[in-house]
């Protein structure tokens, strides 16, 4: 007799979320900030989960938050939010009675800035198609390292072409792509990401806070590029000088910068 399926089973999933840090309350300017973000693109942010850190607000701010407005607002761009980062313990009751997660994932004694991006542990079902890939640890050195040394990074190697649709996550690791990546993939990786290929989609380094990651490519032709946190998409095209060369993706402050490989 075949054994009869269980009605629900439980895995780990990686899901990724992204981290929107809140320095004004106030829904009509937030509006007015995500009306500019997106530049009208309808679909800027494709249904994807988000976290809203306000640890950068005053107490008082905080705490008269209209969690049913900000959601409400949030989803009208399609953006899904499951969680709030940075909150008071004071504010958590009221949170989760909005159906809102605490989330804590942020390292303990780092910034807001640091923490944008981090992946959210999200409460409901895996979202799409996620291309998982176990991390390549780098080779060993002979000689032992100091116990204050951090350890050597990872990397993922995909050699086949990543679609549309796919999501390839890179966790704790750089990213390095050998084939092309196309409109309506996603990349991300806590570290680095390389493609020694034309890159469309959207690619995302330092997703866990690193504001050193960069982003490398052999044609960038991407939607959009994000370095901890820091979009910029490309509505209106690629810099002309910079069609069909090598170019790095870098963060200099709050701007992203897309320079020739020349310009090391």
């Amino acid at each position: 007799m075949q054994k009869a399926r269980k009605p629900i089973e439980i895995k780990i999933s990686t899901v990724v979320a992204i981290s929107a840090i809140l320095h004004e309350t106030d829904p009509t300017s937030l509006e007015q900030a995500l009306k500019e973000m997106t530049g009208g693109v309808a679909d800027f942010f494709e249904d994807e989960f988000a976290v809203l850190d306000i640890g950068t607000l005053e107490a008082d701010a905080a705490a008269g938050i209209d969690w049913s407005a900000v959601v409400a607002l949030f989803k009208r761009f399609r953006l899904n939010t499951v969680a709030v980062r940075n909150a008071p313990q004071a504010l958590h009751e009221g949170i989760v009675a909005h159906g809102l997660a605490i989330d804590t994932s942020a390292v303990a004694g780092a910034g807001a800035a640091n923490a944008r991006a981090q992946q959210a542990a999200a409460q409901e079902a895996e979202p799409a198609p996620v291309q998982a890939a176990a991390p390549t640890p780098a080779p060993a050195t002979a000689a032992a390292q100091p116990a204050a040394a951090a350890p050597a990074a990872s990397t993922v190697v995909i050699d086949t072409p990543v679609r549309a649709g796919q999501r390839i996550y890179a966790r704790g690791a750089d990213l390095v792509v050998l084939a092309v990546v196309n409109n309506g993939a996603e990349l991300i990786a806590d570290g680095c990401i390389h493609v020694y290929a034309p890159l469309r989609g959207r690619a995302l380094a330092g997703a866990s806070g690193n504001t050193a990651a960069r982003i490398f490519a052999a044609s960038l032709e991407a939607e959009l590029v994000s370095i901890a946190g820091v979009y910029r998409t490309f509505e209106n095209g690629h810099a002309p000088e910079l069609a069909g060369k090598q170019v790095q993706v870098r963060l200099q402050g709050e701007r992203i910068d897309v320079l020739p490989m020349s310009s090391w």
